[in-house]
C-alpha cells in the first residue's frame, strides 16, 4: 500500500470536516487526490472527504476524539488550536492510500448534474490534446 506523510491540519480537515489546514484547500486536494487516486474537482471534495474519513480514522484512531471549537475568533485562533493539536499528536501523520473499492469515480460533469445543477449551467471546456493545460 502506498503511504505518504501529510500535515496534521490537512488530515484533521478531512476527519473533522472543518478546514484547519495551513495549506488551505490545496491541502485537501493533495490528501484526497492521493487517498482516492483520483483527480478531483472542487465540488467533489466533500464526497471524497466522506469516503476517506473512515480510512483515516482506522489508520489513526486517536483522531476520533479531536474536537474543533464551534467557532474560531479569527485565523490566528485556528493556528493556535492547531499548534495545540500538533503538540499532542505530532506535526505530520503517515497516511495510506485507501482501497480503490472504497472510492466511487464519477465524471465531474456528470456529478454536477447528479447534484442538481441544470445542464445549461454546466460549461465544459475541452483543450486540444497538443496544448498544455494552464
Amino acid at each position: 500500500m502506498q503511504k505518504r506523510e501529510f500535515p496534521l491540519g490537512t488530515v484533521l480537515s478531512v476527519t473533522t470536516g472543518m478546514l484547519v489546514s495551513r495549506d488551505h484547500v490545496g491541502g485537501l486536494y493533495e490528501i484526497l487526490n492521493f487517498m482516492t487516486g483520483d483527480n478531483l474537482y472542487t465540488h467533489q471534495l466533500p464526497r471524497a472527504g466522506e469516503e476517506c474519513k473512515p480510512s483515516l480514522l482506522e489508520q489513526h484512531p486517536e483522531l476520533a476524539d479531536v474536537e474543533v471549537p464551534d467557532e474560531f475568533r479569527d485565523e490566528e485562533h485556528v493556528w493556535e488550536w492547531l499548534a495545540e493539536q500538533e503538540a499532542c499528536l505530532g506535526e505530520t501523520l503517515v497516511v495510506e492510500r485507501m482501497d480503490v473499492n472504497d472510492h466511487t469515480v464519477i465524471d465531474p460533469i456528470e456529478e454536477l448534474s447528479l447534484m442538481g445543477v441544470p445542464q445549461e449551467k454546466i460549461i465544459a471546456v475541452s483543450l486540444p490534446e497538443d496544448e498544455p493545460e494552464p
